[in-house]
């Protein structure tokens, strides 16, 4: 039978002087009663793999187990996105890094043409286990994504990225219909700004020509990181969070490398206005 190991980032402290402690995977210590086990022995059980020598030894492991502590080792099944296809779009400075880390999780990573999206985003090929991932270092040029947007309602994800100024943008993941789409993000910032004639003569392109900062060798790693994490929530969902990543907008600033996150909700249709006339006055 399979020994008991400790769980990921679960360990046994001895205390020289007091009683042994165990630390959880969240960074808890809790006070361990071996009662009549020896500790060495299980120690070596829960770290090495040894056997369990007595039932004490058994008992205590088991309890380890039940309480989430310890776990049986499972076969290898590869990363969190083995199975997955993650097409990867824009700048390289960008990519580069997210398609190392997608690959060492197990996915396959290609490098389609933005016409190939635009057929994914028509139905044709969509599949649930493709997202899309698309990083822009600048402003996303007007109608650039519209395209993209369709691809959550033939079950194709939607992730993206890109740059304004010092500050660099990772938009919500989206894989079902109702989910944010960029339309859906810009419709947010300008209604959030006081500012909005300004912000959307900018995203317009009525700037002066970019002037960075580029994202150096560390955001982009930082950057990659972000989005992989994304990558693993719509791979393997697990409990909702508080800001979970379908819901989630970041903004990373270029000069510090500092992280903020705002929640995002998608926009309702609106109902169309009645044509003048229609209706009673």
């Amino acid at each position: 039978m399979t020994s008991s190991r400790l769980a990921p980032g679960a360990g046994i402290v001895t205390v020289p002087g007091g009683r042994p402690a165990v630390r959880t995977a969240e960074g808890e210590f809790l006070h361990l009663d071996t009662g009549t086990a020896d500790l060495a022995a299980l120690t070596r059980h829960l770290v090495g793999g040894e056997a369990a020598p007595d039932a004490e030894v058994a008992r205590v492991a088991a309890a380890f187990e039940r309480e989430g502590h310890a776990v049986r080792p499972v076969p290898e099944e590869g990363g969190p996105l083995s199975g997955r296809t993650v097409l990867l779009l824009g700048d390289a400075r960008l990519t580069g890094p997210l398609a190392r880390y997608a690959a060492a999780e197990g996915a396959v990573t290609r490098h389609p043409t933005p016409e190939y999206v635009g057929r994914l985003a028509d139905g044709e090929g969509a599949d649930a286990s493709t997202v899309v991932v698309w990083c822009l270092d600048e402003p996303v040029p007007p109608g650039l994504w519209d395209a993209a947007d369709r691809l959550p309602a033939h079950g194709t994800a939607w992730l993206r990225c890109h740059r304004e100024g010092a500050h660099l943008w990772t938009e919500p993941l989206a894989a079902a219909p109702g989910d944010v789409t960029s339309a859906h993000v810009r419709l947010r910032r300008l209604a959030a700004t006081s500012a909005h004639r300004q912000l959307a003569a900018y995203w317009a392109g009525h700037r002066t020509p970019d002037n960075g900062p580029h994202p150096g060798e560390a955001a982009c790693a930082l950057v990659a990181a972000l989005l992989a994490a994304d990558l693993f929530a719509w791979a393997a969902p697990g409990p909702d969070s508080m800001l979970p990543a379908r819901r989630r907008l970041r903004r990373v600033d270029l000069r510090d490398l500092t992280v903020t996150e705002h929640p995002v909700l998608p926009v309702p249709p609106v109902a169309p206005l009645p044509a003048r006339g229609s209706g009673p006055a």
